[in-house]
């Protein structure tokens, strides 16, 4: 009895991370919100691992996680985005809500997810947690380059891609690994690898490149399979 609530828990608390993120959003705290949205991720991929182990999956837990990740990954980003938009540098009481957009695409992310029978192993379309990563290191990324997030342009047109990315039809892998072999997950491993050496080089700047690497990756992955 106790072990099949195991996992719920751990997705419980991944929203509760996110709840908690969202506070500090809105107090300004970007910095603080991002730290929650690590923790979030961290248990949105221990729930899955800890379900399976236990073999205690349930349809139940697979509408809580979408509806966790709806706050963590969904409501959280698009205030991140309305309080980026409304230190920009065009001054407007409505151009702000325009980062909730990233919530409705979010939101249509994670329906499509749970009703689409093609993405049982593998994503169609950006996963929320990648998409919400990119976003919150955005203020961390003001502090070298202020003049690039701080432009309302640049910030309307990384949410009109960011959504479109959520609800596109490109292929992304899972980081999730059936087997070690290195010729069934090189490309997995070439991302992580890359990944790892751009985040100590660049730090938080890493993160778009990472996003596109990860696209990148996943698009000549699918291809390699396909021929």
């Amino acid at each position: 009895m106790i072990k099949k609530h195991i996992p719920n828990a751990i997705t419980c608390a991944n929203l509760f991370s996110g709840c908690i993120g969202v506070v500090y959003a809105f107090t300004g705290a970007l910095d603080v919100a991002a730290y929650f949205v690590l923790l979030s991720g961290t248990f949105d991929f221990f729930d899955g691992l800890v379900a399976r182990a236990l073999n205690v999956k349930s349809s139940i837990g697979k509408e809580l996680d979408s509806l966790a990740d709806m706050v963590s990954f969904g409501f959280l980003p698009g205030v991140v985005m309305f309080k980026l938009l409304m230190v920009s540098d065009f001054s407007s009481p409505w151009l702000p809500y325009l980062g909730f957009v990233i919530t409705i695409f979010s939101a249509l992310r994670l329906a499509k997810f749970n009703v689409d029978t093609r993405q049982t192993e593998n994503f169609i379309g950006l996963n929320t947690p990648m998409n919400t990563l990119l976003i919150v290191s955005l203020p961390f990324i003001q502090k070298d380059y202020p003049q690039i997030i701080g432009s309302t342009l640049f910030l309307i047109a990384l949410t009109v891609i960011l959504s479109w990315l959520l609800i596109s039809e490109i292929r992304i892998f899972s980081m999730k690994l059936s087997n070690l072999s290195w010729g069934h997950n090189k490309y997995k491993y070439l991302f992580l690898i890359s990944s790892v050496t751009l985040a100590i080089v660049l730090k938080f700047v890493a993160v778009p490149f990472i996003i596109l690497l990860y696209i990148g990756f996943s698009i000549v992955h699918f291809k390699k399979i396909k021929a």
